[in-house]
């Protein structure tokens, strides 16, 4: 029966089962006891992130490897590089250069002597929520690449189900928050608004898949409340009470985890 009082679900089917999916492929082939009784939800907090630097490139780097030991991946070889300053757009008072593309907020790639390297723009020093939330992506890919067959829909979905495992590995507060941010600028004669964002998930999709992670690891959600963003919040509430109406949590709590040959 027709009901126009019936609240619509966050997710469209599809997306539903991606994330479903994803999850099963993750659990599958990087879960198993690590995931359940090792991975933790990270927090902006000193507990994870506890020193502080008065150099940005050292702040940096340590920031880096506290996400590479907190995603299980500490001793897999890495390089941490740098990118060129984003082009200056702006040259006037209400002047500016269109056209021209700011530089991604990091890229995850392997060189032709076949060792890993992830990039960031530095930018990101001045935004420590989005730092975090890049280097997990990217960390995920580099994790995700070892994976014996594609993620579901296939390595066209790469990106998508990156965001998913960044959250898997315990940065999905980090995700979620990241997806937008609204801010002021000023400089010498100008002033305005800028937005910016990560990620290629939604602030509902990254909000859900926080919900799965919570629900996977029975954390609960008064622990990530207080650290989520608003609507992020608002959002995350409405997942967990969507989910917890449906099975898929038990069923992928059933995956067998297949363990990789080194």
């Amino acid at each position: 029966m027709w009901n126009p009082f019936k609240k619509r679900p966050l997710l469209s089917d599809e997306n539903e089962i991606f994330q479903i999916e994803t999850y099963r492929w993750l659990l599958t082939y990087f879960g198993g006891v690590d995931f359940y009784n090792k991975t933790k939800l990270i927090l902006p907090t000193e507990e994870y992130f506890p020193s502080r630097f008065e150099e940005p490139e050292e702040a940096t780097k340590y920031t880096f490897e506290q996400v590479k030991k907190y995603s299980g991946l500490e001793k897999w070889p890495c390089e941490l590089e740098i990118q060129e300053e984003d082009p200056v757009l702006l040259v006037g008072d209400l002047l500016m250069v269109q056209g021209v593309e700011n530089n991604p907020h990091g890229t995850f790639t392997v060189n032709e002597n076949n060792e890993a390297v992830i990039t960031y723009n530095p930018k990101l020093v001045s935004d420590p929520t989005q730092m975090v939330s890049t280097f997990s992506h990217e960390l995920a890919h580099y994790l995700t690449s070892t994976a014996p067959e594609p993620p579901p829909g296939g390595w066209e979905n790469w990106e998508f189900a990156t965001d998913i495992t960044a959250t898997f590995l315990g940065f999905g507060i980090f995700q979620a928050n990241s997806v937008f941010n609204f801010q002021q600028y000023q400089g010498i004669g100008t002033q305005g608004w800028q937005t910016t964002g990560g990620g290629y998930l939604s602030e509902t999709e990254q909000s859900y898949s926080l919900a799965i992670f919570l629900m996977l690891k029975e954390i609960s959600p008064e622990i990530a409340y207080p650290y989520c963003d608003g609507n992020i919040k608002a959002l995350l509430k409405n997942a967990l009470n969507e989910i917890e109406n449906k099975d898929f949590i038990n069923e992928l709590r059933k995956v067998e985890y297949i363990e990789q040959s080194s």
